[in-house]
C-alpha cells in the first residue's frame, strides 16, 4: 500500500522565506513531544512550500474547542481519539474525507479498531499518531515469592483472584501491604471493566445499556474487594499509595502485584522501578477464560479543526507524516507500536520495549474494543467512575448504582440524541460542502 504525497499550490500567505506558515498545536511534553518536534524538524527540512510551527499546549481540548468557537483555531491540532465525537458532532472539525481520497488514504493502511474511531456518521475526522492498548503487567518477583510460576499470567478472573489470595499479605491488624491485584488500580479504565465480563456501555445507537448482565457481573466482581478486605482498609491502602509517575507508584514498590496498563510503562518503569525490577506482559484475562484478548485499544490522533486557515497545507503534512517510515520513527519515539496495518522488520528490531508485539497483538485482535463513539461519553463515564467507587465503599449495592447510571444517562443521552437529530441534515450539508 502506498501514500501519494501530492505537492498542490499554497495559499496567499507566506514567510519571508516563501513558505506557508501553518500552526500545529500538540497536547505532548517531555520526551513524547520531542519525539513529534524531531518529525516536525524533519518535515520542515524536507521541503520549502510548508513550515509547521509547533507548540505544546496544556488543557488542549478546552483550548481548541475554545478557539475554533472563537474562529481562530490553529491548521492543525493532535488531541485523542475519545474527543472525536464530541468535536465532529459540534461542528469544530474539518471532514478529511476528500483529502484522504485525494492522497489514497484508506482504511485498509490501518489497524481496524483505531479506524473505526476515527470514522464516525461515514465520515473521516481524524488520522491517528501513537496508539495503546492496555494489557495485564505483573511483578515477577511477588509471583515468585508466592510459590507462582513467575512466568505464567492468569488466564481468566477466577484466576486472577486465585493468585492474588496468594500473594496478599495483610499484617497482624488486618491492614493490607501486599494486594494481588486491585480493580482501582490506577483507576484508569476502571468504568469499562465490563469489557472483560461480555459487557456493553451502549447499543452503538441510541440505547445506554449500563445494566448489561455483563456490566453488572463486573461491577460485583469489584464488591468483592470491599467485601474481603474491608472499605476502609481499601482506602488507606490506596491513600499510603505513591503518584503514578514516581519511584513511589506502589506497582513498582511492590504493593501490588498485578495492574492494568499500556505500553507507556516501559518508559515509567526504566524511569522509576528498581534496576532489577522483574517484570511481565500479557493479555488482561476475562471472565471466560476461553474469551482471551480483550483490550481497550486508543490513539492519539491529528485532526484539522474547522475554520483552520489552511487546510490543504495542514493535511499535506499528516499525509506525509503517515508514511510508514515517519510514523514508525514517531512510535520509536514514543516507545509505542504502529498504528498502520504494514510494519518493518526494523521497527521491532529497533523497539527498546521487549514487550512492544503483545500491545500491538492485542490492537489487532478481534476482541479489541475502542471508546464508545458517543457524545455523552466523557460525562457517561464519569458516572460510572463514581458508581464504581459508592460500590468500593459499600455505600450502594452493584444492582443499584448501575440502576441509577442508566436512568441519568439515557436521560441525557436522549437529550443530546434529540439535539442530533433536529442539526444532523444541516450538519450533514455543512459537512458536505466542507
Amino acid at each position: 500500500m502506498c501514500l501519494f504525497l501530492l505537492l498542490n499550490g499554497c495559499g496567499p500567505e507566506v514567510r519571508e522565506d516563501g513558505r506557508v506558515e501553518i500552526d500545529y498545536w500538540e497536547k505532548w511534553t517531555g520526551f513524547e513531544r520531542q519525539a513529534m518536534a524531531d518529525l516536525v524538524d524533519k518535515f520542515n527540512a524536507s521541503q520549502d512550500e510548508i513550515f509547521v510551527k509547533f507548540l505544546s499546549v496544556s488543557n488542549i481540548d478546552r483550548k481548541l474547542m475554545l478557539a475554533t468557537a472563537g474562529g481562530n483555531p490553529p491548521d492543525l491540532a493532535g488531541i485523542w481519539s475519545v474527543n472525536v465525537p464530541t468535536y465532529a458532532e459540534n461542528g469544530a472539525l474539518t471532514p478529511l474525507d476528500r483529502f484522504a481520497e485525494e492522497y489514497g488514504i484508506t482504511r485498509d493502511y490501518y489497524l481496524p479498531v483505531l479506524w473505526d474511531e476515527i470514522t464516525l456518521h461515514n465520515r473521516l475526522w481524524a488520522l491517528p499518531t501513537t496508539p495503546g492498548a492496555n494489557a495485564l503487567h505483573w511483578n515477577k518477583k511477588l509471583f515468585r515469592e508466592a510459590g507462582l510460576d513467575p512466568d505464567t499470567p492468569p488466564r481468566s478472573i477466577a484466576e486472577l483472584e486465585e493468585f492474588n489470595d496468594k500473594i496478599t499479605r495483610l499484617d497482624d491488624s488486618g491492614n493490607i501491604e501486599i494486594l494481588g491485584h486491585l480493580p482501582k488500580e490506577p483507576g484508569w479504565w476502571i468504568a469499562n471493566w465490563c469489557y472483560w465480563f461480555d459487557g456493553e456501555l451502549w447499543n452503538k445507537d441510541d440505547q445506554i445499556t449500563a445494566q448489561h448482565p455483563g456490566n453488572l457481573a463486573a461491577l460485583e466482581w469489584v464488591a468483592t474487594y470491599p467485601e474481603r478486605f474491608g472499605p476502609d482498609k481499601l482506602m488507606a491502602f490506596q491513600e499510603m499509595s505513591g503518584n503514578f509517575a514516581s519511584p513511589q507508584n506502589p506497582f513498582f514498590r511492590g504493593r501490588v502485584a498485578m495492574v492494568i496498563q499500556g505500553p507507556w510503562l516501559y518508559n515509567f518503569i526504566n524511569s522509576f522501578a528498581p534496576e532489577d525490577f522483574e517484570w511481565g506482559v500479557a493479555p488482561f484475562p476475562t471472565a471466560d477464560p476461553d474469551d482471551i484478548g480483550v483490550s481497550i485499544v486508543e490513539c492519539d490522533v491529528v485532526v484539522i479543526p474547522k475554520g483552520a486557515a489552511h487546510p490543504d497545507e495542514a493535511f499535506k503534512f499528516i499525509a506525509w507524516l503517515q508514511q510508514q517510515e515517519n510514523i514508525e520513527q514517531l512510535n520509536l519515539g514514543q516507545q509505542k507500536f504502529s498504528p498502520l496495518a504494514e510494519v518493518s522488520d526494523e521497527f521491532y528490531e529497533k523497539h527498546p520495549n521487549p514487550n512492544i508485539m503483545v500491545y500491538r497483538k492485542l490492537a489487532e485482535h478481534p476482541n479489541s474494543v475502542g471508546r464508545p463513539r458517543m457524545p455523552t461519553y466523557n460525562d457517561y463515564n464519569e458516572d460510572l467512575v463514581n458508581a464504581y467507587d459508592e460500590v468500593l465503599r459499600m455505600n450502594t449495592t452493584p444492582k443499584e448504582a448501575l440502576e441509577d447510571v442508566q436512568a441519568r444517562q439515557q436521560k441525557l443521552f436522549d437529550r443530546m440524541y434529540r439535539r442530533w437529530q433536529k442539526v444532523k441534515d444541516a450538519r450533514m450539508e455543512e459537512w458536505d460542502a466542507q
